[in-house]
């Protein structure tokens, strides 16, 4: 009876070494191609691999020092997000920008983040208001360095703050998802001469009307801050137009 006990539990320890065994590897895999998914995802965004560039799943793998599977998972993962384009006889592209798309992207963006800054302006403590100004010394200090990327960075730091502040950080979590084509278009708009301090003065009015718990204020500074996004749509795409694809028949035409 003895011998049967431990024969029996010498049996699931196999098995259960055998099964962390088949588990690491996977893990290991899904975290690679996780790394790849958000390293890629980000050079497309900050623009380092431009709309239209092609994409070698190759040289990425030796890179990375893996196989073509990680990479392949990350490639569609981005293609689902509409930032890589796969064509089967052709290649894998970065996508270009989805012209048709980005008023709808940003009237979505806008009303989020009015809900946003109206909580904000009711909720903000004084500590939450410091770290909003401390966020906006740091823009000042990478517009002064024209460091366009690290100022892109501190904006979306900003944003964040809003919703953290406002006691909903799943609000930028959501705009995030809506926004991505948006962050593309919208840094071919920061080298524009007078921008920036265009950007960090909207951003010092939407703090002044949260730390005056002025949810009104606070809601058309944050419009008149993201307004700008939907007016230049046209400018950019003629100073850019090998970034853009046109829009359908059934999108809107930007205006």
């Amino acid at each position: 009876m003895a011998d049967s006990e431990q024969a029996a539990g010498a049996k699931t320890r196999t098995r259960r070494r055998t099964a962390a065994a088949v588990a690491r590897p996977a893990q290991r895999g899904t975290t690679v191609a996780a790394t790849i998914y958000r390293d890629l995802r980000n050079e497309i965004v900050s623009l380092r691999r431009k709309p239209g560039e092609p994409v070698a799943e190759k040289l990425i793998a030796q890179d990375y020092g893996v196989s073509r599977t990680p990479v392949r998972e990350a490639v569609l993962r981005l293609a689902d997000e509409g930032l890589i384009e796969i064509f089967p006889q052709s290649g894998t592209f970065v996508s270009r920008i989805p012209l048709g798309a980005l008023p709808e992207a940003i009237a979505i963006r806008k009303a989020l983040e009015e809900a946003t800054v109206r909580y904000a302006a009711k909720r903000a403590t004084r500590s939450q208001i410091a770290k909003l100004r401390a966020n906006l010394e740091l823009q000042r200090e990478m517009e002064a360095a024209q460091n366009f990327e690290g100022f892109h960075q501190a904006d979306e730091a900003f944003h964040a703050l809003l919703a953290e502040t406002a006691g909903y950080p799943g609000f930028w979590s959501l705009t995030q998802q809506v926004k991505v084509q948006v962050d593309r278009y919208r840094l071919l708009t920061l080298p524009v001469l007078g921008r920036v301090p265009d950007v960090i003065a909207e951003h010092s009015a939407i703090i002044e009307a949260i730390s005056q718990n002025d949810p009104e204020a606070a809601a058309k500074a944050i419009d008149l801050h993201l307004d700008y996004l939907q007016v230049t749509i046209a400018d950019a795409q003629k100073a850019n137009p090998l970034y853009f694809t046109a829009p359908t028949e059934d999108e809107a035409e930007p205006v």
